[in-house]
């Protein structure tokens, strides 16, 4: 069975641009891909038996007339994720204000990458699967704000769609003049086929993390404590009522098969043998998990940090802030996996 990439013109609120549709011949699986909006994996989506598609990546029905970049689908969070408090970067003695762009209008939020258009430098199909590559660096993209980050970088993601998961590849180089810190997050928001409940509650969610960070005002205070039972789901329970916007930490899931990925969580739902598992390599330290306002999707972020995690970094708390050295590349690697009928 071939896979296949299609390429189509889309619109989103004021942006005009190429839209890639991965695909199998049969027409079973699709992504969808806006590289005008951060190259965002905007729909994932497998047949059902009536000839429906069904989502897995979650995306707002707004989204053509009002594309809120971090809203829908798999918004990709670089070089930093989540907030940075008061939008001050401290790097080697040198303060970096960013934008307040985070709801409250306090701090910095989710880096460069979501918000603006990227370039793609490769697409193409195969017998079991289908790819396209995006590419992101301030000098070509953004150089309006190099003037906010210590160092340019190239960065480049890979989505790969097979028939039964979604793998998203990450590659960053520094290319200087200085040393580059950064952290990188997914804010995939998910929801199981064949379900068809008005919100996220009666899904089952394990998430194998042992730790959370504590915080105030949504940013970490540099604590690591275990959850409170209210939001502990380390063993499967259905989501409920439960509000959850928090970051954990300590990665328990274990190595699977033929892989060197570690499960950080999985969905279940009482009406469908489906599972969705979500894997990670071992630089994917940290978990965020999030129910938007409307609850019809629950949000399942791989980190390679923490929030706010520069500023913890020169505190001397192990956040999992990394800095490159110029020239220097770091890769990174996570999949998402459907398996419509698990037992």
């Amino acid at each position: 069975m071939a896979f296949e990439v299609r390429v189509s013109d889309g619109k989103a609120g004021d942006r005009s641009g190429e839209v890639y549709e991965l695909t199998d011949g049969a027409s079973t699986v699709r992504a969808e891909v806006w590289p005008q909006w951060g190259f965002n994996c905007l729909k994932w989506q497998v047949r059902q038996d009536d000839g429906h598609w069904a989502d897995i990546l979650f995306h707002m029905p707004d989204w053509e007339q009002n594309p809120v970049p971090t809203r829908s689908g798999h918004p990709i969070l670089f070089p930093f994720p989540g907030r940075l408090r008061e939008g001050k970067l401290n790097f080697e003695g040198r303060t970096y204000q960013l934008p307040l762009n985070e709801g409250t209008k306090k701090h910095a939020i989710h880096g460069f990458t979501p918000r603006n258009p990227w370039r793609v430098t490769g697409a193409g199909g195969a017998t079991d699967s289908a790819f396209v590559t995006g590419e992101f660096s301030l000098v070509q993209d953004l150089p309006e704000a190099l003037s906010l980050w210590p160092a340019d970088f190239v960065f480049n993601v890979t989505y790969h769609l097979y028939l039964n998961k979604l793998r998203v590849e990450a590659r960053v180089r520094n290319i200087g003049p200085g040393h580059l810190p950064f952290g990188l997050g997914y804010h995939g928001y998910f929801r199981l086929p064949g379900t068809n409940d008005p919100d996220i509650g009666s899904t089952v969610l394990q998430a194998h993390v042992a730790k959370i960070w504590e915080a105030e005002n949504n940013l970490p205070t540099g604590t690591r404590t275990a959850p409170p039972p209210e939001l502990d789901f380390q063993h499967p329970r259905a989501i409920g009522a439960t509000a959850l916007d928090n970051v954990f930490t300590q990665v328990t899931g274990t190595v699977g098969p033929h892989s060197n990925l570690f499960e950080l969580a999985r969905l279940t739902h009482p009406s469908t043998t489906g599972r969705l598992h979500v894997m990670a390599d071992k630089s994917f330290r940290d978990l965020v998990l999030f129910t938007p306002v409307h609850r019809n999707a629950v949000a399942i972020e791989p980190y390679t940090c923490s929030a706010d995690a520069n500023n913890l970094a020169a505190r001397g708390i192990d956040s999992g802030w990394q800095v490159l050295e110029p020239g220097d590349e770091w890769a990174g690697n996570v999949e998402y996996r459907w398996d419509p009928a698990e037992l």
